[in-house]
Formats: structure tokens, C-alpha cells, sequence
């Protein structure tokens, strides 16, 4: 439990840098945010592995760079489910998710995979 309130939190604050760097990505109010990242986590965990498999074809012919569209296609998603977040354009939603990823991994360095901080020490002989 402590590992998805940890993700959604790091999720939300990827959404909170994106809002404030990004002109066409806004967001009202602190629980939008945090629905918001509720409902990424979802869309994410649910929606983008079949729309993976669907367009995989589509993936395959270009390099893999479809999926770049299909995440950006699914920040703008939850913009256009959830009221008082909003993506401006196709374009602000790619970067909006660039940014969400950015956080998401500069935080995946810390944070381990039941939520716990994690500090690695290597030792070299």
C-alpha cells in the first residue's frame, strides 16, 4: 500500500513540474492533481498495454517510435477525462509526459519497489 501512495505522489509531482514548466498544461487545484495521478497510474496499467499490443505492427514499422505518440495520446487522455486538468495540444502533452517521465525516473532512483527509500553502496576493491 505505502509503494502506490509513494508512485502517486511521485506521478502527481511529475504532473505539478510539468504544469509549471509547460505553457499548455494546467492543472486547478491539488486534488485534481492527485486524481490525475490516480488516474495515470490506471490509464498506464490498464489502457496502454492494449493499445501496445494493438498497434504493434505500427510500432514495429516505425522503430518504436510510435510509442512516443501513444503515451503523449494518453496524457492528454486523462486531460480530457478528468475536469480542471488540461492539455492544450498534442505537442504540450508529449513534453507534459517527457517530464512526467523525467521525474518518475530521477525518483525510481531512490525509491525501490515496495515504496521504501533505497540506498545502494558499492564498494570497490
Amino acid at each position: 500500500m505505502q509503494g502506490i501512495i509513494v508512485r502517486t505522489l511521485i506521478i502527481a509531482a511529475g504532473i505539478a513540474l510539468a504544469a509549471w514548466l509547460i505553457d499548455g498544461i494546467t492543472v486547478d487545484s491539488p486534488g485534481t492533481l492527485i486524481l490525475a495521478a490516480l488516474l495515470m497510474g490506471l490509464v498506464n496499467a490498464f489502457v496502454r498495454p492494449l493499445l501496445v499490443i494493438l498497434t504493434f505492427p505500427l510500432t514495429i514499422v516505425t522503430f518504436g517510435l510510435f510509442l512516443l505518440v501513444i503515451n503523449a495520446a494518453l496524457f492528454g487522455l486523462v486531460a480530457w477525462l478528468l475536469d480542471g486538468f488540461t492539455v492544450s495540444s498534442g505537442l504540450a502533452a508529449f513534453f507534459g509526459w517527457l517530464t512526467l517521465v523525467f521525474v518518475s525516473w530521477i525518483a525510481g532512483r531512490f525509491i525501490g519497489p515496495k515504496g521504501r527509500y533505497e540506498i545502494s553502496i558499492v564498494e570497490r576493491r
